[in-house]
């Protein structure tokens, strides 16, 4: 049988009753403005504040919360632990999830190579950042701990350098910033995207950083670039100096700098060795653009290209073919590659909460000025603990000046607690040194305990004193700070990892190699395909193979350094080197100019001009019967742009154009059948690319065009006067049997 449906108890129905949402189904209007103004305005001052832009010790608070954790789990000394014990134990300083978490980690390792001075050390695949396929393992594969470096990160966090504040659920305390003891925001790369800004700070090196921050604490108007030299990256390369830019960064914190791989020539095996790369790229990006660039012929000299990437680091291997010269290869390489690379630098960083763009030498002062208050709080700390600790000891002296009486005193006290208040009665003494004089073990009621806490206190006041004086003079505070900056360079100052170039030469005074020199023909079919083949192999070649449809309209017979000019349907001409196009045979269908040229969608080929130089003319017979003459020169440019607009008058539609490298006789036809028979000397030539030219055939008929353009050969008319005009324009001729006959027999 079916089972019953269970009907609701009454609980449930007077649960249903009683429920009430308030307002709900009502529309509520909302100006989008104010809409985004509470909603948006508070997430994107979160990313920015608490997430994305580093603050003046060099972290974001993802960073922090993860070293933090790491210093508390005592990581700062002994071995390494599971990378999952602390990413869980971050947890509970970050609740953004136990892969950001790692991700973090990862990046602040050395294993991975994207920090200049990493602050943690790695045991285990924690990836590399110079190559995207090489991932970094599972947390429970992998083991870290703190590096030695981050000593100038906590070395006194626990003396009131900064503030506290509550974790995201107010069960933990953690720091607002870290004390560190040098620039650390600007010895490695951080960069960040927030909502409406973003930051990208490079990495220098940390002794030039150092002591740069000395020099401006001993002179405001020193100059930065004295001592800062350029960016220091990890990954090594060189870094090109240029003076103008660095300056500008310096002063503004904007710009950019160039860095460029290294490499080294191996003779014996006749090959290119890379080994350092841009921070801004990474091993697969190079080695797929290179591919690229000889798929396109557009590099010839390579053979093979592999990544030789081991334990030993970083290595891209370049086969090169025989003769080829491996340092003008490695200019072209970096022109066309991101082996030569610019790194955007946008020092925004935030201070007492307020982001900003700064330059070095603003972001040095405020960092100054930072661990001034640092070393004013722990001064200060210490300056109170000292005082405290005074105060007990002179209660201390007085009861050592009468042990007896102090003995009589609690041995005559009947309750205990009665013992602190009479000895404060009988040595005129407060509650805290009465304790603290309570608290003495007997085995310390001796003379020479009694001398040593006296001799304290004669210390005590000193140090006090020193500390007061240290409070009150703000150049022995920048001492203090300046031992400290040559303390770390003594530790961990490992020399510059990026060379720097000077004098580079432009690019525009690399050359491009020299295209070889042997005949070809070239194959130009009506479907815009062309194909280039030795001449010395079309002996040996069958019929020229054509898409279903397609078919030869002409071939040239020339040299492979000659270019190609291809005007298209969009009014625009497309410049090509025939040594741009592989040597191919005729089996194939050859390379579809659209394509290879990259025009843009629906564009066409209307005319391929082959040119050996720019001599030369350009006619283009319009069907509105007009012809225009333009100099070859006109499509010559300085730089080698790829694509010129206006190429040809766009007043009519185009009905032919052929390149004509001297003067000529030609045949335009029109649609009604007649001919017009022109020398092209007796027609100016123009520079102007499109220019509308001369009317040169009458059309009598309002749907008359004209069709075509020839070369005329000798003998193809009968009665050559009849086309010949003697002024233009002119209506032209019909062909008589006679020429209808020729033509046909042709």
């Amino acid at each position: 049988m079916p089972r019953k449906k269970k009907e609701n108890t009454s609980e449930n129905t007077k649960l249903n009753e009683n429920v009430h949402i308030e307002n709900a189904g009502t529309v509520k209007s909302e100006v989008i403005t104010e809409a985004i103004k509470s909603n948006f305005m508070p997430y994107a001052m979160s990313i920015i504040l608490s997430r994305a832009i580093p603050e003046i010790d060099g972290l974001k608070p993802s960073h922090r919360k993860l070293l933090y954790t790491m210093y508390l789990m005592g990581l700062l000394n002994g071995k390494t632990i599971k990378s999952a014990n602390i990413v869980g134990r971050t947890m509970q300083l970050n609740p953004h999830g136990d892969a950001s978490i790692y991700e973090t980690m990862v990046r602040l390792s050395r294993g991975n190579e994207s920090l200049l001075n990493p602050y943690v050390e790695s045991k285990g695949n924690f990836g590399k950042a110079y190559s995207k396929n090489m991932m970094y393992a599972a947390s429970r594969y992998t083991e870290a701990k703190l590096a030695p470096i981050c000593n100038e990160l906590f070395g006194d966090i626990d003396k009131d350098t900064v503030d506290f504040v509550d974790n995201y659920d107010n069960t933990m305390k953690e720091p607002r910033l870290l004390p560190v003891t040098f620039p650390s925001v600007l010895c490695n790369v951080t960069t960040g995207i927030a909502a409406g800004m973003a930051s990208s700070i490079a990495s220098f090196n940390i002794r030039e950083v150092c002591e740069t921050t000395i020099a401006l604490m001993k002179n405001k108007e020193h100059v930065i670039s004295d001592t800062l030299i350029a960016p220091d990256f990890v990954g090594g390369g060189y870094v090109i100096y240029d003076k103008e830019e660095l300056d500008k960064i310096y002063e503004t914190g904007k710009g950019s700098v160039k860095v460029r791989a290294k490499y080294t020539y191996d003779k014996s095996y006749n090959c290119i060795d890379i080994t350092e790369i841009p921070p801004t790229t990474t091993s697969e990006a190079v080695i797929d653009k290179i591919v690229e660039l000889a798929k396109a012929n557009k590099v010839k000299e390579i053979s093979d290209i592999r990544d030789e990437t081991d334990l030993k680091g970083l290595k891209i291997t370049i086969d090169l073919k025989r003769g080829t010269d491996p340092d003008k290869l490695m200019q072209r390489l970096y022109r066309l590659t991101s082996l030569e690379d610019s790194f955007s630098c946008n020092f925004n960083i935030l201070i007492d909460g307020k982001p900003g763009v700064r330059g070095v030498r603003e972001i040095l002062n405020e960092w100054v000025k930072f661990r001034l208050n640092c070393i004013t709080r722990r001064v200060n700390f210490s300056l109170e603990k000292k005082r405290k600790q005074l105060h007990l000891l002179k209660g201390l002296s007085k009861i050592l000046l009468d042990i007896d009486k102090a003995i009589k005193i609690v041995r005559e006290t009947e309750n205990e607690a009665d013992v602190v208040p009479n000895l404060m009665i009988g040595f005129g003494i407060d509650e805290t040194q009465a304790e603290y004089v309570a608290e003495i073990k007997l085995r310390h009621l001796n003379r020479e305990y009694i001398l040593k806490r006296i001799n304290d206190i004669e210390n005590l006041e000193n140090e006090i004193a020193e500390l007061e004086e240290i409070l009150s003079s703000e150049k022995k505070k920048k001492k203090i700070i300046i031992s400290e900056l040559q303390n770390v360079i003594k530790k961990y100052d490992i020399g510059r990892k990026s060379e720097i170039l000077y004098d580079v030469p432009d690019d525009t005074e690399i050359e491009e190699p020299a295209a070889a020199d042997y005949p070809v023909t070239v194959f130009i079919t009506r479907g815009g395909y062309v194909k280039k083949i030795k001449t010395a192999n079309l002996r040996m070649s069958g019929e020229q193979k054509v898409k279903e449809g397609d078919e030869v309209e002409r071939s040239v017979e020339c040299s492979n350094k000659d270019e190609l000019l291809v005007f298209t349907s969009r009014h625009q001409v497309y410049k090509a080197k025939l040594d741009d196009f592989p040597d191919t045979k005729a089996s194939v269908l050859g390379e579809y100019l659209p394509g290879k040229l990259e025009m843009e969608e629906g564009e066409t080929v209307l005319y391929t001009a082959v040119l050996k130089e720019y001599k030369g003319y350009m006619i283009f017979v319009f069907e509105n019967g007009k012809l225009a003459k333009v100099d070859i020169s006109a499509y010559e440019t300085k730089t080698n742009r790829k694509k010129l607009i206006n190429a040809f008058s766009d007043k009519s539609p185009l009905a032919a154009a052929v390149y004509l490298e001297e003067d000529t006789d030609i045949v335009i036809t029109s649609q009604s059948g007649r001919n017009l028979l022109i020398n092209t000397a007796v027609i100016l030539p123009k520079t102007t690319k499109n220019t509308q030219g001369i009317q040169a055939m009458t059309l009598k008929k309002k749907s008359d065009k004209v069709i075509s353009l020839h070369l005329y050969t000798p003998g193809e008319f009968e009665k050559e006067w009849r086309f010949r005009p003697k002024n233009l324009p002119a209506a032209g001729a019909l062909l008589s049997a006679a020429d209808i006959g020729e033509q046909l027999s042709f």
